[in-house]
């Protein structure tokens, strides 16, 4: 199955960008490469771009679609929160821009046996890198009640936590929960009928969260923000696309802190703390697709892009 992801938002996050002909980018989240060529069409003979990702896959197909580039691009099998050590590695001590596209691509969610997505039947994996021992089978079977609940109250925002990690618990007592299929028809039992009526996929927010748990999402983003932002020249652009309230919260929370990092009590006269600004936030409201968009990819629907521009003295 060849990769194939409609790149959300593009535009929008090229042009939020700024690309300077000469300048150094960072796509940190590569997929397919549908963002990395049109930042790479942007480019002059003095500039570069990088493209980070964990998924083998990805690597292949990003590696195919960019070849025209030849060494205007280099491309690294990691994960972006190891990204101030990639650009190390590479004699790169800042960058113009990086972005994140933190969407599940078109691919993990089509490729069946990856077991991302709850409408087919396979594995329980849900890995993004491969090399990663550890599966969603794993997390089913072994996590404890308290600990699937508050992974699913937590990361899925579903309301029938409780009830799903006791059926789940309950299930795999009798045997081992080994495919998507064995996993979903649980969830089903702990939902009420008539909120499966009306809701959406009774297993969308569960799969979510153990997704989110399995690949340690969330902490990625929250601890990997601010050295992206230091890694920025003056003037340079960190933009990040989310797809759940959960990221968007993150980027939105630490993109504010960066604007105004003093921690000293509001009674206080003058800054005693001497946390120092890095920049300013450029979207004070998320961009979002437009209808047009998500007209001809609907995966593109919950899609939220954030900017964030490093400043040496920020108004």
């Amino acid at each position: 199955m060849s990769f194939e992801h409609t790149s959300v938002l593009l535009k929008e996050t090229i042009d939020s960008l700024n690309i300077k002909e000469d300048g150094i980018y960072v796509d940190g989240t590569l997929g397919g490469g549908g963002h990395a060529y049109e930042i790479c069409r942007r480019l002059g003979s003095g500039g570069r771009l990088i493209g980070i990702d964990q998924d083998e896959a990805a690597i292949f197909a990003a590696g195919e679609r960019l070849k025209e580039f030849g060494d205007k691009v280099t491309i690294v099998r990691s994960n972006y929160s190891h990204m101030k050590q990639v650009l190390s590695d590479l004699s790169i001590t800042g960058v113009d821009g990086i972005m994140l596209d933190l969407g599940v691509s078109s691919y993990q969610i089509d490729t069946v046996s990856r077991g991302f997505t709850y409408r087919h039947v396979a594995p329980l994996d849900m890995r993004m890198d491969q090399r990663q021992e550890m599966t969603a089978k794993d997390i089913v079977n072994h996590y404890s009640e308290h600990q699937l609940f508050r992974m699913i109250r937590d990361y899925g925002e579903d309301r029938f936590a409780k009830n799903i990690a006791k059926h789940i618990v309950r299930a795999r007592q009798e045997r081992e929960l080994q495919t998507t299929e064995d996993l979903t028809e649980i969830i089903k039992a702990a939902i009420p009928m008539k909120v499966r009526k009306t809701g959406g996929h009774p297993a969308k927010k569960t799969f979510q969260a153990i997704r989110i748990e399995l690949n340690h999402e969330l902490e990625v983003l929250k601890d990997s923000l601010e050295d992206m932002a230091m890694l920025l020249h003056d003037s340079g652009r960190l933009s990040v696309i989310t797809f759940h309230s959960l990221e968007d919260r993150i980027v939105k929370n630490q993109f504010r802190r960066f604007e105004n990092p003093c921690e000293c009590p509001p009674d206080f006269p003058i800054c005693v703390c001497n946390k120092k600004p890095l920049g300013k936030v450029v979207t004070r409201k998320a961009i979002l697709p437009c209808e047009e968009e998500i007209q001809e990819n609907k995966r593109s629907k919950s899609a939220k892009l954030r900017v964030f521009l490093r400043t040496s003295q920020p108004n």
